[in-house]
């Protein structure tokens, strides 16, 4: 990325602070954004204050590169090993990460917990912390697309559907930008909001989110729907996949008879309110069933299928395999 703010950086003061330092563990097929968003915020900060205000340091399980999820290698500076007091770990998680929480990498993370280390977590790297129980009784956030398998793999742990979540020494970023939004509030609170913001400037990142922000648009903002009587039928239907609320009740909760309703679900969605709901639903069950190891019949029942059969069913005429087909092609890679 490159830089272009043309001040000269102010000289160190006579006895400047020690470096803060990041150790970010890379897991086996981590996402490169969400790393580069986390690591790049604290190059600019040294950059911008002429000091270095924050080192870091890449390991992995291996302790000799990383593969990246878009098939890129980087070169770590070494294995698991003991980190230096003050130090903060950020786990890179990306895809498979479930595979990627091995016995060694867990030992690792609870041994550091033990200590009081900080611990964090990027993308999918909070599934990992929740696999270690670090996250048990602690708010947490996640990908958005890992959520629906989170939550029911870690009942213990209370999903926060924001960009970051800072619950004690436990952080986590849902990735992607998110990484940003996570290390400028860092960045403000040890060296002042000012040097965030012109960090934020660099990396032209105009609004820094705060952790209220939310990942994703609600689900009318997404598919572009603004009438205010359709987006609170969506809204409905996506609070209620377990237990689906049939489209004569939408209707009347939101003041419209069921003909106005499939009206307006033609002319904004080109679908009718079931088949909009059904595809909801087994969205819905595509997650559970690629991240979670629950049954097929416990995810047909979690997504308001009454009989695996009918289950199977559906997911066949809108995915074109079975659920159980679904599970052993994902397996396999």
């Amino acid at each position: 990325m490159p830089d272009h703010d043309p001040a000269v950086p102010p000289a160190p003061g006579p006895n400047p602070a020690p470096a803060l330092r990041y150790v970010f563990l890379l897991l086996d097929r981590f996402t490169m954004v969400s790393f580069a968003a986390a690591i790049e915020p604290l190059r600019l900060a040294n950059r911008l204050s002429g000091r270095e205000l924050y080192e870091w340091r890449l390991i992995g399980e291996q302790g000799e590169t990383a593969l990246c999820s878009n098939g890129a290698r980087i070169l770590l500076d070494g294995p698991l090993a003991e980190t230096r007091r003050g130090d903060t770990v950020l786990v890179c998680g990306g895809l498979d990460v479930a595979r990627a929480a091995t016995r060694p990498v867990l030992a690792w993370l609870r041994r550091e917990a033990r200590r009081g280390t900080r611990i964090g977590a990027l993308c999918t790297g909070a599934w990992v912390l929740a696999e270690a129980g670090l996250l048990d009784g602690r708010r947490a956030t996640i990908h958005w697309e890992n959520q629906d398998g989170f939550a029911e793999k870690f009942p213990d742990v209370t999903l926060i559907r924001t960009v970051f979540v800072e619950d004690g020494n436990r952080l986590t970023a849902a990735g992607g930008t998110a990484a940003i939004d996570l290390m400028l509030r860092q960045i403000a609170r040890d060296h002042g909001a000012e040097l965030a913001s012109r960090v934020a400037d660099q990396m032209i990142h105009t609004a820094i989110r705060s952790e209220e922000d939310q990942q994703r648009l609600s689900s009318p903002g997404r598919i572009g729907v603004h009438h205010p009587r359709l987006a609170q039928v969506l809204a409905r239907m996506e609070a209620n996949i377990e237990d689906p609320v049939s489209p004569a009740r939408l209707a009347a909760e939101a003041g419209l008879s069921p003909r106005q309703l499939e009206r307006l679900f033609a002319r904004h969605l080109g679908r009718s309110p079931k088949r909009y709901y059904m595809e909801l639903r087994l969205e819905r069950a595509r997650h559970l069933l690629l991240q979670t190891p629950m049954s097929v019949m416990e995810i047909a029942l979690a997504c308001g299928f009454a009989s695996a059969v009918h289950f199977s069913k559906c997911y066949r005429a809108t995915y074109g395999c079975t659920p159980y087909r679904e599970r052993g092609a994902a397996g396999a890679h």
